[in-house]
């Protein structure tokens, strides 16, 4: 059929994706605290509020990730999927608020003057976080990228921040190991809150986007050159074409039109053929709903 979106969700890669960022998240909280024990570093610091703020994160994604995956009931007939776009802003919301807390502690450090010890210690335990934020960030985003699912990929993006906090303070360290101006420290922790707050911004605006139907010009071009073909190769037109992201499937509703001395039973069979297609060929699933109408009530 030529182009599709990506390939569908696929649960159990998903559910160890998960278990695996809140295992080296907690790993990490951890060894972020002890090296800002040892140090004393306002850099470390704001590399542990950032890890403070996205095991919160991961909870509340570890919990969306579950609810996503329940079928449909009486109350949610299209399911619970678009729980991920929830996920995302609250991801994007506690990026935030770290970066304005790194942004706080870093001008009060300034301030005060900072006061650091065991460099050392503190280099080498945050090369080590900076490594594997990075790797478990990469993961994430080329996981959450391949299933389509926005959950990953909101926490991915968020380990990502996190790695750059770590890669802030490992250059504040070594910069005030190398040249004794223990004012890098501060500066650093700055720069990274600011970088962080746009990566917290970006999620937010997804989202938003999600949650208000926001229509993405490639989907929306890949969905009528499908139906196009499928109508095309049958004999009929088709108008009203609308569709939206309801988180793990797109929504399609289309009408119809066949010529009028078509039989309701064999419009009925191309409406099914057409509705099939499309859900085969769209991705990571779809739900397409037709309307069937005579030629001559739309010329």
């Amino acid at each position: 059929m030529g182009e599709t979106l990506p390939t569908p969700p696929g649960g159990a890669e998903e559910r160890f994706a998960m278990i695996l960022s809140v295992a080296v998240g907690v790993f990490l909280l951890a060894l972020k605290a002890t090296a800002w024990i040892w140090t004393g570093s306002t850099a470390i610091l704001s590399d542990l509020g950032e890890s403070v703020a996205h095991m919160a994160a991961v909870g509340f994604a570890a919990y969306s990730l579950w609810l996503s995956s329940k079928p449909e009931d009486e109350n949610h007939l299209y399911g619970h999927a678009k729980i991920g776009f929830f996920s995302a802003g609250f991801e994007g919301a506690m990026i935030i608020i770290a970066a304005l807390y790194i942004l706080y502690a870093a001008i009060l450090s300034a301030w005060r003057g900072p006061a650091l010890v065991h460099l050392e210690i503190g280099l080498i335990l945050t090369a080590l976080g900076a490594l594997l934020n990075g790797t478990l960030g990469w993961h994430l985003l080329r996981t959450g990228k391949r299933r389509s699912s926005i959950i990953l990929e909101a926490n991915g993006r968020h380990v990502l921040t996190d790695c750059w906090t770590s890669l802030g303070a490992l250059a504040a360290l070594a910069l005030v190991r190398l040249t004794g101006w223990v004012y890098w420290d501060p500066i650093f922790a700055g720069i990274v809150a600011v970088n962080i707050l746009v990566s917290g911004i970006r999620l937010i605006r997804r989202s938003v986007s999600g949650l208000m139907d926001t229509a993405d010009p490639e989907v929306t071009r890949i969905i009528e050159r499908l139906a196009s073909d499928e109508t095309r190769r049958r004999g009929v037109t088709y108008h009203n074409l609308r569709h939206r992201n309801i988180g793990g499937a797109h929504l399609v509703e289309l009408h119809l039109c066949f010529p009028n001395d078509t039989m309701l039973r064999d419009a009925h069979k191309t409406a099914t053929e057409i509705e099939d297609a499309l859900e085969q060929n769209i991705h990571p699933a779809a739900r397409v709903i037709t309307h069937l109408e005579c030629g001559d009530d739309h010329p």
